[in-house]
């Protein structure tokens, strides 16, 4: 590393110290890449390891996690999305970059570049919402240029990355055409019965991490407490979560197990992180298609979990940060060329057709847009082929994939699984041995007796 010139050597050694250490290690394991990282403690330093991992699609495998307070190992058993070993050197440097700057991983825009104005927008869903909000940003001339929508327990979350539509800057977030905007989309998201709890934030393009502040999003609206008519999805198995103290060492430990599927692990933590738990010891594994996760944490001031209240409320937030990103409904898939208003033409025909959009992800880039919904009819069950087949009539046929509709598990893998989990209950060290095994064999601790 070259140092400037007005560095001491004890100013050096401080940023040595923090600037977190990195391994990939191809020799170890015979199915899978190691990576290590260590660093000094500091809050969100798992979450920034996952994400990175999560960002470049790499699955998680197993993991382990120690700290002593002040130093901080992660060991991460990790495949590409086709279950290989990491082999492709450009992939593995940009990996080691990545995990050893000092950047916020956890602050990105939205949309690449600049001149760009992100709205967030919660409140409660119902059909047709998605295509109303666009109707409103067309008709005030605005271009979406990026868009993530979750739905869940009958709230939503979006972000929506717009622009002028004619001269494709950013809009002043503090100027008249915004407050006339925050108005109409407030009147649009609250309804005719004026439903309680819709907000409006106008921001700068440079946010938080999209699915870190959608997760944010939900958690503040708190999509986690409310009781809503359930709907059928594609996945019928919900995760069973246990959290008990362990008094004699001072943590509260968090047991997840739950069918597993991508980027579980990034949600699991990230709201473990926003709710202002440290992480200090845990172990991931994967059996199967079932996920065990156990994490021994505490508050960020150092106490475990200290009431029933307490408890109960983590186990709904990881519950609803697990359930956000499930699959709910069809998938259909847009590609082709962008043009002012579009999105808005394709919701609204959706919303014609009787569907319910569950989750979306726009992207524009260039000329083209590409756009992913998820969706179902409005009681939340599967759409009829003839609805599907009528939507690709109005929308351009060769330009809309219709993915077939499948489980995301056989039923055959979800009977293996619900015996997997061996009913409700978790053992309080379940995973506990496994993770004190693990540190026996890595010569982290003497002996785990």
């Amino acid at each position: 590393m070259a140092w400037p010139a007005s560095l001491n050597e004890y100013e050096k050694l401080v940023i040595r110290m923090d600037t977190p250490r990195v391994v990939i290690d191809n020799a170890v394991c015979p199915t899978a890449t190691l990576v290590k990282v260590d660093s000094a403690r500091k809050h969100g330093i798992l979450l920034e390891a996952v994400q990175v991992l999560t960002d470049l699609n790499i699955s998680i495998e197993k993991a382990y996690i120690s700290s002593d307070g002040r130093w901080f190992m992660d060991v991460f058993h990790v495949t590409d999305q086709f279950g290989r070993k990491l082999t492709d050197e450009s992939v593995i440097s940009y990996l080691e970059q990545s995990l050893e700057t000092e950047e916020d991983h956890h602050s990105r825009p939205i949309a690449s570049g600049e001149g760009f104005t992100v709205l967030e927008l919660t409140g409660a869903d119902r059909p047709g919402l998605l295509s109303e909000v666009l109707a409103v940003l067309t008709d005030l001339g605005c271009g979406v240029v990026d868009a993530k929508v979750w739905t869940h327990n009958g709230r939503i979350a979006c972000l929506i990355s717009i622009h002028d539509e004619l001269s494709g800057e950013s809009i002043d977030y503090d100027s008249p055409r915004i407050r006339h905007m925050e108005s109409r989309l407030l009147h649009v998201l609250k309804g005719d019965g004026g439903v309680y709890g819709a907000r409006i934030v106008v921001s700068a393009a440079t946010i938080a991490h999209p699915d870190r502040r959608l997760h944010q999003m939900m958690f503040a609206d708190r999509d986690y407490e409310r009781t809503s008519p359930p709907l059928t999805t594609l996945s019928s198995s919900s995760p069973s979560i246990s959290v008990q103290n362990w008094i004699e060492r001072g943590y509260s430990v968090v047991t997840v197990q739950c069918l597993d599927r991508p980027k579980l692990l990034f949600d699991v933590v990230c709201t473990l992180t926003d709710m202002e738990y440290v992480v200090f010891h845990g172990t991931i594994d994967i059996d199967g298609h079932i996920a065990h996760q156990e994490f021994y944490i505490r508050h960020k001031d150092g106490s475990p979990i200290s009431s029933e209240a307490e408890r109960q409320r983590m186990v709904q937030c990881l519950q609803a940060a697990i359930e956000r990103r499930s699959i709910k409904g069809q998938r259909l898939e847009l590609y082709m060329e962008d043009r002012p208003g579009l999105l808005s033409e394709v919701t609204r025909t959706l919303r014609e057709n009787g569907l319910l959009v569950t989750r979306a992800d726009v992207s524009s880039k260039g000329d083209m847009t590409s756009s992913v919904f998820y969706v179902t009819d409005a009681a939340g069950q599967p759409a009829g082929p003839g609805v599907i087949d009528t939507v690709r009539q109005r929308i351009v046929p060769d330009c809309l994939i219709v993915e077939e509709q499948r489980p995301q598990f056989s039923r055959q893998e979800e009977r293996e699984g619900a015996q997997g989990l061996g009913g409700v209950g978790i053992g309080l060290f379940y995973l506990g041995n496994l993770f004190w095994r693990n540190l026996y064999n890595l010569g982290l601790i003497k002996s785990f007796s």
